[in-house]
């Protein structure tokens, strides 16, 4: 069996390696076997909005952190020999304690986002958890969130607002700096000029550049939040909807449970 340290490791590979790192985000156990079991899956990542919601919470840290732990442990466990990174969301008021109950249960990385806190205080948050996964002893992988492109309305303010807080995310001793919102070539480019090649992650959107684009500009990885989690409740919405309509269960269903 793989050690945690050993995860750690090879997630932290994952990121810096050439290829970029996909990741179809789960949010139960059955998810992450599912996932786990398809080929080309190299690391799982959890969503907080689509754990939350599978709990019957609104996004926010609105689930109890104990709750969304409990979750990523099922999850670490059906992975197995798989790295898992889970979103910790702004750390529900102590970064570092919840990091190192993440790490407790076998995550060996995190989203932890700013939620356009003040900038000092965001740097608190993430030199908190460097110092929480420092103390576990393991090379784990904290993926700094802003939000500077979902939250302010100015292209060019954001742009600039997240280069800041990129920096200072980077020099606390972040991985790699997490960047949500609909970017095009150009930001994405201008984003990885400012802070590294490998170290800018993204999130897949309807409309996003393509993968092979994102490579191509040293972006390090690609992950789907909350709309891996959309797509399979399209999939059930639609099986109602034709069940009701007189239909049935569609022939390319595979039985994956």
């Amino acid at each position: 069996m793989v050690s945690t340290a050993e995860k750690a490791t090879r997630l932290q590979e994952l990121h810096a390696a050439p290829e970029l790192l996909l990741v179809v985000n789960v949010w139960d156990a059955i998810t992450a076997k599912v996932v786990a079991e398809t080929p080309g899956t190299q690391a799982l990542a959890t969503p907080s909005h689509g754990i939350a919601a599978s709990r019957g919470y609104p996004d926010g840290e609105k689930i109890p952190r104990d709750e969304m732990i409990a979750e990523v442990a099922l999850i670490v466990r059906t992975a197995g020999d798989l790295p898992v990174t889970a979103d910790l969301e702004a750390g529900y008021g102590d970064p570092g304690g919840t990091v190192a109950r993440a790490i407790e249960v076998g995550a060996v990385g995190c989203n932890l986002e700013d939620q356009m806190k003040p900038l000092d205080e965001s740097v608190k948050a993430v030199e908190a958890a460097v110092a929480a996964a420092q103390s576990a002893g393991i090379d784990f992988v904290l993926n700094a969130r802003t939000d500077a492109f979902l939250r302010l309305g100015d292209a060019e303010e954001a742009m600039a607002e997240a280069i800041t807080r990129g920096r200072a995310y980077l020099d606390a001793g972040a991985s790699n700096f997490f960047v949500p919102g609909k970017l095009d070539e150009t930001q994405v480019g201008r984003l990885v000029e400012a802070l590294g090649e490998r170290k800018v992650n993204l999130i897949g959107l309807p409309g996003s550049i393509p993968l092979a684009t994102a490579q191509a500009l040293g972006v390090s990885r690609v992950s789907y939040g909350p709309f891996s989690q959309n797509v399979a409740l399209t999939a059930l919405a639609k099986l109602a909807e034709d069940v009701y309509a007189g239909g049935g269960l569609p022939a390319d269903m595979r039985k994956l449970n």
